[in-house]
């Protein structure tokens, strides 16, 4: 024990001391800020997180080990023929057809008045191409035409039920969550949103806009449950609320994904704070993994992920911003425990991606 605190106490010492790269201006591996993408101005301005995604630049890893993490690969045998179904059915492929998307999401118990429900609620817009007479009958199968918009909308049931409408031969817009439509009607028709964004929301967006995959996450109005785990330790608990908001971006590189993620904090002294706890925990982890009873107590594949996680992950921080740089290699992809099995349910007659990807059917 004497001898962790005495690391950490010359960990923090160095910590303080060391000159710090810059951290605004550049993100490390990732291309530098510029202009927004055209297609987040339609998105509602005040939504507290926004995503992005430029499928038709990361289609190029599709011969890629991370293809598959990034959801660019092929299904497994019975998903394929479920998918094929998909793309047969409504003449799209997302691995093919869809080049941009842009998110919005409303975190359930997020205290703002879109999200009284307490649900999650997205809204997605994506531009690629679309067979919209097979994609309307789709919806169709299960759902409903809704009628006295700019535009028709189609309502389809499910858990959770998803609205969906054309803003153009190639864009579409999606929305799920109850109340859906109600959601799809907040689309900008005219992209004009990004000028009544806040202008906070707006630098964080334009500092990773250069980066083919990125998110932007407000998080000063977490709902209490966040942090209801940290009652028992009030400073943790303070710092963790001292977290404004949340940057992450991503850029392929050959066979890796180079990803940075920003913790802007409200004071200079929490972020100090925030770093040293995070340097603190990869080295008492480091430790821990070094330790042959914690390497029993894991499957070679589980110690050898977080072996590489811990390696690859670099702490910095400067004024207020707190940074996590990782590059994720396809040996750390190989390495990473596999998702636990789905309960037991039905076999689906669909398989379906993400709705930011493309609209589906509850069938």
């Amino acid at each position: 024990m004497l001898l962790c605190l005495a690391a950490a106490g010359v960990a923090y010492y160095f910590w303080q001391a060391r000159p710090l790269p810059p951290i605004v201006s550049t993100l490390p591996g990732v291309p530098a800020a510029g202009p927004p993408p055209d297609i987040l101005s339609q998105l509602p301005a005040d939504a507290p997180v926004i995503a992005y995604i430029d499928a038709g630049n990361l289609r190029t890893l599709q011969n890629s080990p991370l293809a598959a993490a990034l959801g660019l690969a092929s299904p497994g045998p019975q998903a394929d023929r479920d998918y094929a179904n998909f793309v047969r059915d409504t003449g799209f492929d997302y691995t093919r057809d869809l080049d941009h998307s842009a998110i919005a999401v409303w975190p359930a118990g997020v205290g703002t008045p879109d999200n009284v429900l307490g649900e999650d609620r997205v809204l997605a817009i994506a531009d690629g191409r679309f067979d919209q007479q097979k994609i309307k009958a789709y919806a169709l199968r299960t759902g409903k035409e809704i009628a006295g918009g700019p535009q028709p909308a189609y309502e389809v049931p499910g858990n959770p039920p998803v609205s969906l409408t054309f803003l153009s031969p190639t864009r579409i817009a999606l929305a799920s969550g109850r109340n859906s439509t109600e959601l799809l009607a907040r689309v900008s028709p005219h992209a004009s949103s990004s000028a009544s964004r806040g202008p906070a929301m707006q630098s964080r967006i334009q500092r990773v806009a250069g980066a083919p995959m990125f998110a932007v996450a407000r998080a000063d109005r977490l709902p209490q449950s966040i942090y209801a785990p940290l009652h028992n330790s009030p400073q943790l608990e303070q710092i963790a609320r001292s977290v404004q908001a949340i940057t992450l971006a991503g850029q392929p590189d050959r066979d890796n994904l180079k990803v940075t993620l920003d913790a802007e904090c409200d004071s200079l002294k929490n972020a100090v704070q925030l770093a040293f706890l995070l340097e603190t925990g990869k080295m008492a982890g480091s430790m821990a993994l070094s330790d042959p009873r914690t390497r029993h107590q894991m499957t070679h594949e589980q110690y050898a992920f977080l072996e590489a996680l811990i390696n690859h992950a670099t702490i910095n921080h400067q004024n207020k911003v707190v940074r996590i740089t990782l590059e994720i290699t396809p040996e750390m992809l190989a390495a990473a425990p596999p998702p636990k099995p789905a309960a037991s349910h039905p076999p689906a007659t669909t398989h379906a991606p993400p709705p930011a990807a493309y609209p589906h059917s509850s069938q």
